[in-house]
């Protein structure tokens, strides 16, 4: 089931644009990129972005992790898919629309890192719930939150 986030602004034409976002875990933290456009209002987004040609998501979430982070990455499961209304930085109106991925790091490769704005950071997951730009990835992050829990839980002795 696709959820939609984001309201669309009456009078523009969104366009639909097939995206992929991971969330990875380390030592209880989560990956996500600290964007910094130069125009004093850097973002947090999760780790991701629009497929190009015929990429599977999984590939797509592969490179674009590469491209962001530097990091080498296993998708592993598929965690929900989600859309999102925004203005992309150059003001396009685009309707992401795709799968939010749990994944694994695998390794790192600094030099596959290509987007010089892209910072990788790794956030408490309750910040980065709150600090995400898109509803879209935070809505995501409490699924996972939730399903962690609910599986941490269900290994405690009764």
């Amino acid at each position: 089931m696709k959820l939609q986030f984001g309201t669309a602004r009456p009078g523009l034409d969104y366009i639909h644009r097939p995206a992929v976002f991971g969330i990875a875990e380390r030592e209880g933290r989560l990956a996500c990129v600290r964007v910094d456009r130069g125009d004093g209002h850097a973002y947090f987004d999760l780790p991701g972005g629009a497929l190009d040609g015929e990429e599977t998501e999984q590939q797509a979430l592969v490179r674009e992790f590469a491209e962001e982070t530097g990091l080498i990455i296993q998708p592993v499961d598929r965690l929900t898919e989600a859309a999102q209304y925004f203005l992309k930085s150059d003001g396009t109106p685009v309707n992401n629309v795709g799968g939010v991925w749990l994944v694994n790091v695998t390794g790192a490769d600094p030099s596959a890192k290509q987007e010089a704005d892209h910072e990788l950071v790794w956030l408490e997951p309750l910040r980065a719930l709150f600090s995400l730009r898109h509803e879209a990835h935070s809505w995501a992050v409490a699924r996972w939150l939730r399903g962690r829990h609910a599986s941490a839980t269900a290994a405690e002795p009764r």
